[in-house]
């Protein structure tokens, strides 16, 4: 369960990331200020607060933890695909495509997407470690799905069930692993990626 809350809420997350970073970077004006500043301000805000407060409102369900991830942790993919939409608007065959009757949907889809792609690909599989981590807190703190079996919310009963004072590690060694091994798993393999496709990456820009 901790690794499809993880998933979903790091799809999310890049969607709404890479639909606000590109139209940002195409369209610019006034519609970039606005949508940079109230990235700005999710940026600051601490995003673990956010989500805990998305979660308390809502009902709890594996619906609520996802959209409380995924809505709180797309600042950073914004940042980063805005930045390099800017860098493909400024390429020779985007200006051919408009001066051969190219509208914005037709760029945006065709031209710049493709490219601004393996870094969205990147960065997905560098959230979904931080989201594992996030839906696994909140199960930990009671705002997950009651009805739902995950490794936060293992944690969550071996603590109420006195595990930590008793001293029986066996409760909480386990699941505390799992955890740790995912999110590292899932962070190196980002990493890695980042690193297959940074060359392409640095051609682009």
């Amino acid at each position: 369960m901790s690794l499809l809350v993880g998933l979903l809420a790091a799809v999310l997350s890049v969607a709404i990331g890479t639909l606000i970073g590109v139209t940002a970077g195409h369209f610019r004006g006034w519609y970039a200020t606005v949508m940079m500043r109230v990235t700005d301000w999710f940026l600051v805000m601490p995003t673990l607060v956010l989500a805990i407060a998305l979660a308390t409102v809502m009902p709890r369900s594996l619906l609520t933890t996802v959209v409380a991830i995924g809505v709180t942790t797309w600042p950073t993919t914004a940042r980063l695909v805005r930045a390099q939409t800017l860098a493909v608007e400024t390429r020779p065959y985007i200006e051919r495509a408009r001066a051969l009757g190219g509208g914005h949907r037709h760029i945006m889809v065709r031209h710049v997407l493709p490219n601004v792609m393996p870094l969205v690909l990147a960065q997905t599989t560098l959230i979904i470690s931080s989201a594992i981590l996030a839906e696994a807190t909140l199960a930990f703190l009671g705002l997950g799905d009651p009805g739902v079996v995950s490794w936060g919310g293992l944690l969550q009963d071996a603590r109420e069930a006195g595990a930590v004072s008793a001293g029986h590690w066996w409760y909480l060694v386990p699941p505390g692993v799992a955890i740790a091994l995912v999110a590292l798993a899932f962070t190196l393999c980002g990493r890695a990626v980042e690193q297959v496709l940074n060359p392409r990456l640095g051609v682009a820009r």
